[in-house]
């Protein structure tokens, strides 16, 4: 039967980006009574999991950005020869693995995955993408849970919601004492997850002299620029590598 695995050939050339989403976490969020409508428990639990990609998943993740239940790491090398079924299967198994890990219950938690392809101009164009949606989140989100609070029913709250703009979602929530532009940079801009170089200070065991070696290390960064911002561009640039030409 191995002829019906019709799907198993398909294959992508790096760098691509491997997008991980949850499923039905709002549900899921409701039965761990998190906090509405971010929960800093969960948001941290994006972040390890993200961390444990780059670090513990043996695979060449360069960078990874996540905000809500959305995850986008960045692969400049392609594994399993680029095959599709392979790293999506992976990844997402891996990550929903590692998200149930930092959260305390025993919720079956499941993500799904999808593979875009990228070239190397798209990175940064690709990531500006996915802030300005974390954008749109975070003032979707507000809004939908102050309608809740305020009576509305769940398709009452996104009915309301659907025949307005960002910028009139964000004067909802202005007009009622919640000023978005305020709220905690994790929440407005995401998390991104890279490593990072450094300077060891040390002895040369040869001859015993102080000496400094520059070694690398994971960080979590939750206090992003703006991507389309000169200091956001600079920002990616530099992780990204020298290759790509500044636009």
């Amino acid at each position: 039967m191995k002829e019906r695995e019709i799907y198993a050939g398909l294959r992508t050339l790096a760098p691509f980006f491997v997008r991980v989403d949850g499923r039905n976490f709002r549900h899921a969020l409701s039965l761990l009574k998190r906090e509405q409508p971010y929960d800093l428990a969960f948001a941290e639990s994006m972040g390890a999991a993200s961390e444990a990609l780059v670090r513990r998943s043996g695979l060449p993740v360069q960078l990874v950005f996540t905000f809500s239940d959305e995850a986008n790491a960045l692969f400049r090398e392609a594994p399993f020869d680029g095959r599709i079924e392979k790293l999506d299967s992976v990844v997402a198994s891996f990550f929903a693995s590692a998200v149930t890990l930092n959260l305390p219950s025993g919720v079956p938690l499941a993500f799904d995955a999808r593979i875009i392809p990228v070239s190397a101009m798209d990175i940064p164009i690709y990531l500006e993408s996915r802030q300005n949606e974390t954008w749109r989140n975070h003032v979707h989100a507000y809004g939908y849970y102050y309608l809740r609070q305020n009576g509305q029913t769940g398709r009452e709250a996104h009915a309301t919601l659907l025949g307005m703009t960002s910028s009139e979602m964000h004067e909802l929530m202005f007009s009622h004492g919640v000023n978005l532009a305020k709220t905690p940079a994790w929440q407005r801009r995401g998390i991104l997850v890279h490593k990072q170089s450094y300077e060891k200070e040390g002895l040369d065991r040869i001859t015993g002299r102080p000496s400094t070696t520059r070694r690398s290390r994971v960080v979590q960064n939750w206090d992003l620029p703006i991507f389309k911002s000169p200091e956001g561009r600079e920002m990616l640039f530099g992780l990204i590598g020298p290759t790509i030409n500044k636009y």
